[in-house]
């Protein structure tokens, strides 16, 4: 199984910045994706950003030029998020699977609250 740890959640204004960061550990896949997909109060989840093992990332259209993910290791990956809005407030969940995108069954951390005020 892989484990998946979150944290860099917080409130901030609007205009600010935050950095989320997420570690895999256990048997992960040594090729892999991993991203952060988010669920605001009242909807569903959707992507925010997601990124291979080689570096090939994808954005949501609502964060391009705000967010970029990163990852430093195939255990870890950032998302470093800057001007954000109130509509940006949800829990941000990291994720980790052997393709490219994250579904319901791979493997999701625990969430941290990300709360954008005006």
């Amino acid at each position: 199984q892989v484990q998946l740890v979150e944290s860099g959640g917080g409130l901030v204004q609007a205009g600010g910045s935050l950095r989320l960061s997420c570690v895999a550990s256990g048997r992960i896949f040594s090729i892999n994706t991993m991203g952060w997909y988010r669920r605001a109060p009242g909807s569903q989840r959707e992507l925010v950003a997601v990124v291979t093992s080689n570096g090939r990332a994808n954005y949501a259209d609502s964060v391009k030029g705000r967010f970029t993910i990163s990852r430093s290791s195939k255990n870890t990956v950032y998302l470093q998020m800057n001007s954000l809005k109130p509509e940006d407030t949800a829990v941000y969940y990291c994720c980790h699977c052997s393709g490219y995108g994250c579904l319901p069954n791979d493997y999701w951390g625990q969430g941290t609250q990300v709360t954008v005020s005006s």
